[in-house]
């Protein structure tokens, strides 16, 4: 069963466009594959399908060096040229130049490749996560925030553009009011933001949230994510 996931496909510009991501792939080494081989009853022993594996793997690097290309069931092989010549006189230079072995599936695997199943799992989240919220000026954590102070976040893919209105640290209020965003900006890194908080809030209690379109490596999407920190902030305000 081939597993996959869909992603926000950023080649387009329909925010709506997923592509798939293949997931969990299991790979098989050549000693596995020779233990599946020996389960079918081959009159083989292990060591003999093992050297001629070593004998088949051999040849087929010698003829590759040799310049030659390789058809079989399993796969087929071209090569291609890649660099720049100055001119129709330029040759083959190593350190200007280079060869590439070109590998595409042969007719038992174009076959099998039909059969495949797929199964839809969910893909890893690229969400802002917040594991702290601390407020420096009263070092409490994960408790108050103070009216002008800063908050500090920890966490992972909590960077953020900041130029960008609709992204940053904002405070949500408990009762469903305006979220207020926090305009200043001390630091903004994925594990962890510094923001100021607006002098002029609103005393109460909220939620704190890191909104931000990139994708977790720095690689900024369409769609906004959302990473809400999971415990009441109590906001104190100064008089």
């Amino acid at each position: 069963m081939l597993k996959y996931s869909l992603r926000e496909n950023l080649l387009t510009a329909d925010p709506d466009d997923c592509m798939a991501q293949v997931q969990d792939v299991r790979s098989y080494s050549q000693d596995e594959i020779i233990d599946l081989m020996m389960r079918r009853g081959t009159t083989l022993t292990r060591a003999d399908v093992a050297a001629v594996l070593q004998v088949y793997t051999e040849v087929v690097g010698e003829l590759t060096a040799d310049g030659s290309a390789v058809n079989t069931p399993l796969f087929n092989t071209s090569f291609s040229v890649g660099g720049v010549f100055a001119s129709m006189a330029d040759s083959f230079d190593k350190t200007r130049h280079s060869v590439s072995v070109n590998v595409n599936a042969g007719a038992t695997l174009r076959e099998a490749i039909k059969s495949v199943k797929t199964e839809k799992t969910a893909g890893a989240s690229t969400d802002p996560y917040i594991t702290e919220a601390a407020d420096v000026v009263s070092g409490a954590v994960n408790a108050t925030l103070t009216a002008g102070g800063i908050l500090r976040l920890t966490g992972s893919r909590l960077k953020f553009d900041a130029a960008d209105v609709a992204q940053g640290v904002f405070l949500v209020p408990e009762s469903g009011g305006k979220a207020v965003r926090c305009s200043v900006v001390a630091e903004n890194k994925p594990a962890r933001v510094m923001v100021m908080i607006p002098v002029d809030i609103a005393g109460g209690t909220y939620y704190a949230e890191v909104r931000s379109r990139f994708m977790g490596n720095s690689q900024a999407g369409k769609t906004l994510k959302t990473g809400r920190f999971g415990k009441p902030l109590e906001v104190a305000v100064q008089g």
